[in-house]
């Protein structure tokens, strides 16, 4: 089930200024640590009229692995993508059914390392509307927009911690219409207000 977003959209935050601002922040493959399994997400920006929104997963209940956490469609790597870029393209339509022609890639954020042992890089996408999503059953619960003016004011996150493995680890969170944004979800999006100039250059690591 798509929900849609309200009337809370940064109009300033154009898809012409997203372009600007990833112009030249091509993929890489991999991390620093060459251990890591290499991996990416697409983080869809929906290009209303009335600003942009992002696009998020919900995943089913049953997974073994991030079970009913809100997420970015994406995946490792495969060996037959020709690189992280084809890689969150290849998820995303498996997923939800957005067909890499319906896409812009305009860029990428930097590559980060997750404490599950992945290389993410979260590549951008600009998607024009009305969306026609199939959601794969098995995997993605629903999916649901939320308005970037929304997600990049700083009144609506936070820090939060919690022990992992013997480390106290610290993450966003950003609540949005009974949905919980977290961890590695919530790090891209504020790693995106960063490079869009749309925040206060503070700690968003």
């Amino acid at each position: 089930m798509l929900f849609h977003a309200g009337n809370d959209a940064a109009p300033d935050l154009t898809p012409a200024h997203v372009r600007d601002r990833l112009a030249g922040r091509a993929a890489r493959d991999g991390g620093a640590d060459a251990a890591l399994t290499p991996a990416a997400v697409l983080l869809p920006l929906v290009t209303h009229p009335a600003g942009m929104t992002a696009l998020f997963t919900e995943r089913t209940a049953h997974l073994a692995d991030h079970a009913g956490q809100v997420s970015f469609p994406g995946g490792r790597v495969e060996p037959g993508d020709r690189d992280a870029v084809a890689a969150a393209l290849r998820e995303t339509e498996e997923e939800i059914g957005l067909a890499a022609k319906s896409i812009e890639v305009v860029g990428s954020l930097d590559v980060f390392d997750t404490s599950t042992g992945f290389a993410v890089t979260p590549v951008v996408g600009l998607v024009a509307p009305p969306l026609a999503l199939t959601l794969d059953a098995f995997e993605v619960a629903e999916a649901f927009e939320a308005p970037l003016g929304f997600l990049f004011d700083p009144a609506n996150r936070r820090r939060e911690s919690r022990m992992h493995r013997g480390r106290r680890r610290e993450y966003w969170v950003i609540d949005y219409q009974g949905h919980t944004i977290w961890g590695v979800t919530a790090r891209i999006v504020v790693d995106l207000c960063a490079v869009l100039d749309a925040c206060d250059t503070e700690d968003h690591r």
